[in-house]
């Protein structure tokens, strides 16, 4: 028989002629044309080459989408080929992994979204929100925070830098040496300067410190900013940040505060956050006012020093709203446009 040119393989082929070819289970037919080829040149008849003899996914037995079929061989190896597709058919094909199924459970509603918009390559930052009204009332929904605030590169070199800066905002030093007119005494010199064995008399200091020393110095915009960000962002990550709908209690009593602290582990210190001080529930001033480690401050006066030297830190929704909206308008600013003013403020 001569060479074919495209030859469909089907199993019309194979009533006539029996195969010699033992049988196997092989799940790709590339697998049993290089078997093939490997008994050609075992018996000393010719080589077939890649070139000469290929295998392209083709109609098959009893499929129209199955098979294989051949170009460039003889009739003899398109009949081994075409047993080859019956013994892959037949075999048994790995069982496909089921699809995940969604929980029927009922999801925490979402109490807030972020208002300002959020880049394409980034999502928003989930938390829980609580509440003061009760021990149970722990988890009561879902808030969205943006990323840019509370998701962002924790810097500790900047976070350190905006920490020390606030620590020496206010610092004075007072130290004040006497010159040499300012030293008491005076008049005719009491013994000569060399000779008498005693030491010499005191004269006043040359260049010693002279009197309240300011150690001021402006740290810029974007630093600051960007430290109030970091501080956020490791507060969240360390899961010492909570967020509350509301600083409403039931009551003023300091003990249910403080009972309330230690049934959600809050730790040794809390620093409570609204966002106007006017507007702060009379229960929660009353019920802090007494205590030492519960401190109330409004949005406007959050710092990193505070946000530091507490261990855990409760904002409300309105403060979340406002602490994005104010750190996310830093980063479009142009400076030269808003001059520093005294006295200071992280905000504008």
């Amino acid at each position: 028989m001569g060479v074919l040119g495209w030859r469909w393989v089907s199993a019309s082929s194979l009533c006539s002629t029996r195969s010699a070819f033992r049988p196997r289970t092989w799940a790709e037919p590339e697998a049993a044309l290089r078997d093939v080829i490997t008994g050609r040149r075992a018996r000393g008849e010719r080589a077939l080459t890649p070139t000469r003899c290929q295998v392209r996914p083709g109609l098959g037995a009893g499929s129209k989408d199955q098979g294989w079929r051949v170009q460039g061989s003889s009739l003899i190896l398109a009949h081994r080929l075409q047993r080859l597709n019956v013994l892959a058919e037949e075999a048994v094909q790995p069982p496909e992994k089921p699809e995940p199924v969604a929980s029927a459970g009922p999801q925490a509603p979402v109490l807030r979204k972020c208002e300002l918009p959020v880049p394409l390559h980034r999502r928003p930052v989930q938390a829980w929100v609580e509440s003061l009204r009760g021990f149970e009332q722990e988890r009561v929904g879902l808030a969205d925070l943006h990323p840019d605030v509370f998701s962002t590169v924790p810097r500790l070199d900047i976070l350190h830098q905006v920490a020390m800066w606030q620590k020496n905002f206010k610092r004075i030093s007072y130290a004040k040496t006497k010159t040499r007119a300012e030293v008491r005494g005076g008049g005719r010199k009491p013994w000569p300067q060399k000779g008498s064995g005693r030491a010499r008399h005191g004269r006043g200091v040359a260049h010693g410190p002279r009197g309240p020393t300011s150690y001021y110095y402006m740290l810029p915009m974007k630093m600051r900013v960007q430290g109030l960000k970091v501080a956020l962002t490791i507060k969240l990550a360390q899961d010492n940040l909570h967020i509350v709908d509301s600083l409403e209690m039931p009551t003023a009593d300091p003990q249910y505060l403080t009972e309330l602290a230690c049934y959600r582990r809050w730790g040794d210190s809390v620093l409570l956050v609204d966002l106007e001080h006017e507007d702060m529930p009379q229960n929660i001033v009353t019920a802090t006012a007494g205590l030492k480690t519960f401190n109330l401050i409004p949005a406007v006066g959050l710092n990193v020093h505070s946000m530091l030297k507490h261990q855990t830190l409760v904002l409300t929704l309105q403060t979340v709203a406002f602490l994005e909206e104010k750190l996310l308008w830093q980063d479009s600013r142009y400076t030269p446009l808003y001059p520093f003013r005294l006295p200071y403020c992280d905000f504008p």
